[in-house]
């Protein structure tokens, strides 16, 4: 089990971990309002689509507080939290789940509300310890793994996706190390993934994204595992930026890639992943990567947060249920 905790909730507020800070400092923002887990999504002080869908369901839990909450204004936070990110699934999951025990309700009931947040926490923690569970027995002995972005403690509410099964495996002597992408413009591998695999004494390397296909050619890795924001019916997974090229090079090495995601990541609405919204987010996230930059008159950028890895590419798909295998039909 990972000791790193994202989130607390504590005498009527929920402290969030700054994930904007790390791994330099641990800083903590103290929500009161709605408002301000909104923003925090936002600003991607938290992060990690499972996280922001228990994160939004606490918001929930603090707007609920308010001596004037109705129906109506918990209508309206609720749709404030919808808009703050496009692309995760589990954000409008926990949303939905949330309003549907607000109607079902004569009068707010701010401890019942507070009660289904935690629920919605404590199931997610159970559903990674399970995923953790069935990805690690599909590696046969010991392995070096890839893994992209950050899936871990810090993107869920328990051990963690993709990084859940890699802390299993490394616990059940299947995973030798683990080789971190750095994860660019925001550095996600770099920042948070190093930092938990360190806290955890897993054994990390750090590579830059555009290393995954010398790594790959010369044998370095025996699979790759990565999270999902959002999932359709055939499989077609979106996740951070660059995973969709990590999936292609594996494919070209024959290398696994598992994409691990809880049964809130599936959104059965979308037939395909062409359905799925990417965000797009401020240019100085990349522009202010690069010193002096700034002052280069002209240059446009382009920084979608999210690719969509085709079904073709992905050897299984892990959830809490199980293992999931081509051809892809969910919900199943």
């Amino acid at each position: 089990m990972s000791k790193i905790v994202p989130l607390k909730w504590l005498n009527g507020e929920l402290l969030i971990l700054d994930q904007r800070k790390l791994p330099g400092q641990e800083k903590w923002i103290v929500a009161k309002k709605a408002e301000h887990v909104a923003k925090a999504i936002e600003s991607l002080a938290v992060r990690g689509a499972p996280l922001i869908g228990i994160a939004a369901a606490y918001a929930v839990a603090l707007a609920a507080q308010s001596r004037n909450a109705t129906h109506a204004s918990m209508s309206d936070a609720i749709e404030r939290l919808r808009v703050t990110r496009p692309t995760g699934y589990n954000l409008f999951w926990a949303l939905k789940r949330m309003a549907e025990r607000i109607e079902s309700m004569k009068s707010i009931s701010a401890q019942t509300i507070l009660r289904e947040a935690r629920l919605i926490h404590r199931e997610d923690a159970d559903a990674c310890i399970r995923m953790g569970e069935f990805g690690a027995a599909l590696i046969a002995k010991p392995e070096s793994v890839l893994t992209y972005c950050n899936t871990g403690a810090l993107a869920t509410g328990g051990i963690g996706t993709a990084l859940g099964v890699i802390r299993t495996g490394y616990n059940k002597k299947v995973v030798r190390e683990v080789f971190a992408c750095e994860t660019r413009p925001v550095g996600q591998g770099a920042r948070l993934t190093v930092w938990e695999c360190a806290n955890d004494h897993i054994p990390v390397t750090l590579v830059c994204d555009n290393m995954v296909a010398a790594l790959m050619s010369a044998g370095k890795v025996q699979r790759v595992f990565v999270g999902a924001d959002r999932i359709a019916r055939n499989g077609d997974a979106s996740n951070k930026i660059g995973t969709c090229g990590v999936a292609m090079l594996a494919h070209q090495f024959n290398i696994p890639f598992h994409v691990v995601a809880p049964s809130s990541t599936f959104d059965s609405k979308l037939k395909s992943g062409n359905e799925i919204i990417i965000e797009e987010r401020n240019p100085a996230e990349i522009v202010n990567a690069t010193p002096g930059l700034a002052k280069v008159k002209g240059v446009k950028v382009w920084n979608p947060a999210f690719d969509v890895t085709p079904n073709k590419f992905i050897t299984s798909i892990i959830t809490e249920k199980g293992v999931h295998l081509p051809p892809y039909r969910f919900p199943g």
